[in-house]
C-alpha cells in the first residue's frame, strides 16, 4: 500500500478567483493611465492566467512608463500554498498618461526555474512574449505592500511602487 500527500490544496477554480482581482487591476491601470487599450488589459490576463494555471509563473512586474522614465508599478508575487489576502482589487488609479503623451505599460514576466519553455509554447497564448534584461529593482520609486488576493491556499501578493 502506497501513501501519497501533496501541499496542493487549490483547484484551477481558485486561480481564476484570483486572476479575476489581477485582471481588475489591470483593467483599472488600462482605464486611468490610457497607456494600453482595455483589449490589451484583457489579452495580459488571459496570459497570465494560463500560464498561472500551469504553475509557470513566479511573478508578474507591471509598470507604467513615460518614455523611459518608470511613474508607478505593480509586482504580482504568486503563491501556491499559504497564501493570504483580500479579494477586493484597487488602489491602482495611476495618472493619466496616455500612449498619445509617451505613455506605455511595461509587462516583465518571470518564470519558475521548473517552468519548461516547451511546455509554454504549447499554450494559446495572445502576447508574442520575447527573453527580456529589463531592469525590474524600480530604484527611483518608494514600495510599499500592496494587497493580496488568495483562494484556498493559491494567490499573489502585490507590491506596490510609486
Amino acid at each position: 500500500m502506497s501513501t501519497y500527500s501533496s501541499t496542493s490544496t487549490y483547484t484551477v477554480a481558485d486561480v481564476e478567483k484570483v486572476m479575476r482581482s489581477v485582471k481588475a487591476d489591470l483593467m483599472m491601470i488600462a482605464g486611468a493611465t490610457k497607456a494600453m487599450t482595455e483589449d490589451d488589459a484583457e489579452n495580459y490576463a488571459h496570459d497570465i492566467e494560463l500560464l498561472a494555471k500551469k504553475d509557470h509563473l513566479k511573478f508578474v512586474d507591471v509598470t507604467l512608463m513615460n518614455g523611459t522614465t518608470e511613474v508607478r508599478a505593480v509586482r504580482y508575487e504568486f503563491q501556491s500554498e499559504n497564501a493570504t489576502g483580500t479579494e477586493r482589487p484597487g488602489g491602482v488609479l495611476w495618472p493619466l498618461i496616455s500612449k498619445d503623451h509617451g505613455g506605455w505599460i511595461r509587462f516583465h514576466l518571470r518564470y519558475k526555474e521548473t517552468s519548461s519553455s516547451e511546455k509554454r509554447k504549447e499554450l494559446p497564448l495572445r502576447i508574442s512574449w520575447i527573453p527580456a534584461t529589463t531592469d525590474i529593482s524600480h530604484t527611483a520609486l518608494t514600495s510599499s505592500t500592496g494587497r493580496g488576493y488568495s483562494s484556498n491556499g493559491f494567490g499573489t501578493n502585490r507590491e506596490d511602487f510609486s
